[in-house]
């Protein structure tokens, strides 16, 4: 399983907006193109002084599927222009890492 990680940073004024674009347009999206070995996506927000920081983590089977995703050259940014417009800043390259182990709090 591969974990791939990417940040972005908006103004307060903005934060809210561009979580509604990624939950309602830009996940939905990546949904609907139904890439074989997409497992998930997550979104994660948190204030830090005078930007609010957004991380995604997308879980997919292998490496193949992340290309399927995002073209041959993996890590870069996949970041459409609706989101590029209320962005102040994000990481031009996505990190990948390898899920290694992962427990439930179940049981």
């Amino acid at each position: 399983m591969i974990a791939r990680i990417w940040h972005g940073w908006t103004t307060p004024g903005n934060a809210d907006q561009y979580e509604v674009l990624l939950k309602e347009e830009v996940f939905v999206g990546i949904q609907n193109r139904h890439i074989r070995g997409f497992k998930s996506i997550q979104l994660l927000r948190r204030q830090v002084d005078e930007e609010v920081e957004f991380v995604t983590v997308m879980l997919f089977d292998s490496l193949d599927a992340v290309r399927e995703f995002a073209g041959e050259d993996y890590e870069l940014a996949v970041v459409p222009e609706k989101a590029r417009a209320v962005l102040s800043r994000f990481d031009e390259r996505s990190q990948h890492y390898e899920l290694r182990a992962e427990r439930s709090g179940e049981g």
